[in-house]
């Protein structure tokens, strides 16, 4: 029985690249049509899925839901060839996985349209995508939080080390203050002994002078 060959990646058309949190769009689909879409996501990333496909009806001439069809999943990492994600689900589903390795990865939706391959049927599919935040990383947050302890110590360290220093700078202060007005009420106290010692002086000049002219008025 011969197999249908899988298209190769660059012929398989790429309707949008994801480059945001969460994307929304609608694209229309050919029984047993697959198309990819590239994310690339860094390392332990967890990405939602949530898709619905309409079948189209010549009888209503619309898109209906039909609970006979279904929707292949497959999520493969483009750098390592891995296989993610494969699964079978209803016309109306949704899918989770977690990236292993940062780099490209390869969304791709088809149509599982029962075994028949002469079944020819067009699908309009809605796809909603949400990558979502990467997984904690228990060992990094320690280390950061080690880091932050380590730095708020150091920080406490130097705020000790200025409050030493303001103290220090206080006790001088308060030292040459005490050392300036000693040295004031010296000065002051011999201002007034030379004040007194001109005073004696010129007393005792006065005196002399005195007792010399009553001296020479006598002879």
């Amino acid at each position: 029985m011969a197999h249908p060959r899988r298209p190769p990646l660059l012929s398989l058309c790429l309707l949008l690249v994801f480059a945001a949190a969460a994307n929304a769009l609608h694209f229309y689909l050919d029984t047993n049509e697959k198309r990819c879409f590239i994310e690339e996501l860094p390392t332990d990333t967890v990405v939602e899925g949530h898709y619905r496909a309409l079948e189209w009806s010549e009888t209503e001439q619309r898109y209906v839901e039909n609970p006979n069809l279904g929707i292949l999943v497959e999520v493969d990492e483009l750098e390592t060839g891995h296989n993610v994600v494969k699964t079978r689900g209803p016309s109306d589903g949704r899918f989770t996985f977690t990236s292993h390795d940062s780099g490209d990865h390869a969304i791709c939706l088809s149509s599982n349209y029962g075994t028949s391959w002469f079944t020819n049927t067009h699908i309009r599919l809605y796809l909603d995508i949400v990558v979502g935040s990467t997984k904690p990383d228990t060992e990094h947050d320690r280390s950061h939080v080690s880091e932050l302890s380590q730095k708020l110590r150091d920080l406490n360290m130097k705020l000790e080390d200025i409050r030493r220093e303001q103290q220090y700078q206080r006790e001088r202060e308060a030292a040459f203050r005490d050392l300036s007005e000693e040295t004031n009420a010296r000065a002051v106290w011999y201002t007034l002994a030379q004040i007194g010692v001109l005073i004696a002086t010129c007393v005792w000049q006065l005196r002399h002078l005195r007792r010399f002219f009553e001296d020479r008025k006598m002879h």
